[in-house]
C-alpha cells in the first residue's frame, strides 16, 4: 500500500477531517465547491473519477480481452496518438513499466514536431502497428493533425480501407471522433466516461486499454487501486491523500507555492503526470502551485524559501542507481519541507495516481479554485485557431541569428514590457533580468528533444537559468505543456517568467488543411501562447530559429550562459 514519511503533521489536514471532505469527496458531493455557482456546477459534471476503481463504468474483462485480441492478430507495435490528459498518464504507466516486460512496443506521439512524427512513424510497420487515436472531445486539434499525418505517411504501404482496420478510437461517446471512427469502420470504438475530466482518467479506459496492451494484468492493477481509494476516501488523519493535500496547502500558505519533485530516471514520467494533475487543477484566479521536475539537488543546498520537496524511490536491480539517488538527496537543505514516496512496481502506480486525485481535490477545497476546469487552456486554443485562420502575427523584429556564423534569420516577438528591445541579445538580457527571487522561469519549447545536442543545449538554458538566477526553472515540451502546466502560466500569480521556442523545420511534413503543415501548427502554437501570456501581463519572449538544429540550439544556450554570468557578475 502507499508508502510515504509523514515528517509532521499539518493542520490544515485536521480541518479536512473534521470537515469530512475525503468521504464527500468520495460520494461525488459538489457542494465542497459552492464558493461559486460556476465551482459547483462545474464539480457536479466532473466528479465521476472519485470511484472508477470500486466501481468501473467500462468492464474491465472486456478491455482485457480486446488488448488480447489485439496481440493474437500479430500486431506488436501500438502508437497512442493523442493530447493532455489523454496520453499524459498511458505514457506514464507504458514508459514505467518498460524495464519489466512489455509484449508489444508502445510509443506515444503527442507532438508536433514532424522529426519527432518521422522518428516514430520510421520504427513502425503499419501491417503490424495499432494506432490508438485518444481523445475525450473528439475534436483538440494536435492528433487531429497526427491522424492526418499518420494516413499520408502510410498511404504507399496500405489502403484507406487497411488502414481502418488499425485503427482504434478512445473517445466520450457522441464526439466528432466517435462519428469519424464509425462511418470509417475503425477496428473499435471504447468509449470513455463523460463526468470524468482527462487529467483524472488514469483509471478509466483511456489509461487502462494501454496498461493491457503492454503486459499488465489490469485485474491486479485495480486491487491496488480499490485499496487506495478506500483509505482516500477515510476521514482519519492518516488518510494518505489527506497527509498529501495538508502538506502542499500548508506550505503554499507559507510561501512555498512550488514543490521540486524529485526521483530516479524511471519515475520522471510520473512527475510528468503530477505536473498536469497539479498545475492545470490549481493554477488558476491568481492562485497555484507549481510542480518542478527536478534532476539536480545542488540547487537545494540552500532553502531559498518559496518551495517544497517531493522525493519518490521507484523500482530499480542496479544497486548503484539507488545508492546514487540517496546519495543525491542528502544534499538537500533540511529547512525545505519535504515528504517521501517509493513505488515497487508497476501496479503501484494505480495507488498513486488515486491519492493524487484526492489529494488535489481537497486542494481546490482548501485554495476556493475548481480543480477540474481548465479555463485559460481553452481560450489559448481560441487564440491558435485564431491564427491559423488569419495568418501569423508580425515579429517585432528579424535578426540574423546569433553570433559572427551566419545561421539564418530568427523572428523575435514581445511581450509590452520589452517593446523598447531591438535585438536579440538586448531581449534576452532584458527576459533574464527580470527574474526576481519568487519568480519562476520556464522554456517554453516547440522543439524535437531527440538527436544529437538538443536536449543537451535546453537543458543547459534551463539549469543555468535555476543556478544563475536562484529560481525554479522548468523545461516544458511544447504542445505539451500547453495542455498541462499552461493552465498555471496564463492563470495562476503572475511570479512566471517564459522564453519561448519554436523552429523552421528543414523537411515539414505537410498537411493542406486547417494548418499548412505540422511546423506552421508548432508555430502558431508558440505565437498564440506569447500573445495570451502577454495580453495577461507575463514577461515574455517568443523566439523562432531558424532551424532546430543543434548547433543552433548550443549557439543559444552559449549567448544565454554568457548574459547569466554577467547578471551574476553585477
Amino acid at each position: 500500500m502507499i508508502s510515504g514519511d509523514m515528517e509532521k503533521l499539518y493542520p490544515s489536514a485536521k480541518t479536512l477531517v473534521k470537515e469530512c471532505v475525503a468521504s464527500r469527496v468520495h460520494a461525488k458531493d459538489a457542494s465542497l465547491y459552492d464558493f461559486s455557482e460556476q465551482a459547483q456546477s462545474c464539480a457536479e459534471r466532473y466528479m465521476g473519477w472519485t470511484d472508477l476503481a470500486s466501481n468501473p463504468p467500462y468492464p474491465l474483462r472486456d478491455i482485457q480481452a480486446f488488448a488480447d485480441s489485439i496481440i493474437s492478430q500479430g500486431l506488436n507495435t501500438v502508437v497512442l496518438i493523442g493530447q493532455g490528459g489523454s496520453t499524459q498518464a498511458p505514457m506514464t504507466i507504458t514508459k514505467y513499466n518498460k524495464p519489466d516486460s512489455s509484449k508489444i512496443t508502445f510509443k506515444t506521439l503527442d507532438s508536433d514536431s514532424p522529426v519527432r512524427v518521422r522518428a516514430i512513424l520510421a520504427e513502425a510497420r503499419p501491417e503490424s502497428t495499432l494506432f490508438i487515436i485518444s481523445s475525450k472531445s473528439g475534436g483538440t486539434i494536435e492528433p487531429r493533425l497526427a491522424l492526418r499525418a499518420v494516413r499520408d505517411a502510410v498511404g504507399d504501404a496500405m489502403t484507406d480501407e487497411e488502414l481502418a482496420e488499425h485503427l482504434v478510437a478512445i473517445t466520450d461517446p457522441g464526439s466528432d471522433l466517435e462519428r469519424q471512427a464509425r462511418e470509417e469502420g475503425w477496428a473499435a470504438v471504447l468509449p470513455g466516461e463523460s463526468s470524468v475530466g482527462g487529467r483524472f482518467s488514469a483509471l478509466s479506459v483511456f489509461g487502462l486499454l494501454p496498461a493491457a496492451l503492454v503486459g499488465i494484468d489490469l485485474e491486479e492493477l485495480m486491487e491496488h487501486a480499490v485499496e487506495a481509494e478506500r483509505r482516500c476516501s477515510e476521514d482519519a488523519i492518516d488518510n494518505p491523500a489527506i497527509v498529501l493535500a495538508a502538506f502542499l496547502y500548508d506550505n503554499y500558505l507559507q510561501g512555498r507555492n512550488k514543490f521540486s519533485f524529485l526521483t530516479q530516471k524511471r519515475g520522471r514520467v510520473l512527475g510528468l503526470w503530477i505536473e498536469q494533475l497539479v498545475a492545470e487543477s490549481l493554477g488558476k484566479e491568481g492562485q497555484g502551485i507549481l510542480p518542478n521536475i527536478e534532476v539536480d539537488t545542488l540547487l537545494l543546498t540552500k532553502d531559498p524559501g518559496d518551495r517544497s520537496v517531493i522525493t519518490y524511490l521507484t523500482k530499480t536491480d542496479l544497486w548503484d542507481e539507488r545508492r546514487n539517488f540517496e546519495m543525491s538527496l542528502s544534499y538537500i537543505d533540511p529547512a525545505i519541507p519535504r515528504q517521501n514516496y517509493r513505488i515497487d512496481s508497476v501496479e503501484e502506480l494505480a495507488e498513486h495516481f488515486v491519492m493524487w486525485e484526492y489529494a488535489i481535490a481537497m486542494c481546490g477545497y482548501l485554495m476556493r479554485v475548481c480543480p477540474f476546469d481548465q479555463p485559460d487552456v481553452a481560450s489559448a486554443k481560441a487564440v491558435v485557431l485564431d491564427i491559423l485562420k488569419e495568418g501569423q502575427p508580425e515579429p517585432d523584429f528579424v535578426q540574423d541569428f546569433i553570433g559572427d556564423v551566419l545561421m539564418g534569420e530568427a523572428e523575435v516577438r514581445l511581450a509590452p514590457c520589452f517593446k523598447d528591445c531591438t535585438d536579440i541579445y538586448g531581449a534576452l538580457r532584458a527576459l533574464l533580468g527580470s527574474i526576481q527571487p519568487g519568480d519562476f522561469f520556464a522554456l517554453n519549447a516547440f522543439l524535437p528533444f531527440t538527436g544529437e545536442g538538443r536536449r543537451e543545449a535546453l537543458e543547459a538554458i534551463r539549469h543555468g537559468v535555476a543556478d544563475k538566477r536562484g529560481v525554479v526553472s522548468c523545461l516544458e515540451v511544447g504542445p505539451r505543456y500547453l495542455h498541462s502546466t499552461g493552465q498555471l502560466h496564463k492563470g495562476g500569480p503572475n511570479c512566471g517568467v517564459f522564453l519561448i521556442l519554436s523552429a523552421d523545420e528543414l523537411k515539414d511534413i505537410p498537411l493542406g488543411q486547417e494548418a499548412e503543415s505540422l511546423g506552421s501548427l508548432a508555430k502558431a502554437q508558440a505565437s498564440g501562447d506569447l500573445m495570451t501570456l502577454a495580453e495577461r501581463g507575463r514577461r515574455c519572449v517568443h523566439l523562432h530559429l531558424p532551424d532546430n538544429s543543434g548547433v543552433t540550439l548550443r549557439a543559444l544556450a552559449e549567448v544565454v550562459t554568457g548574459i547569466l554570468e554577467e547578471l551574476d557578475a553585477r
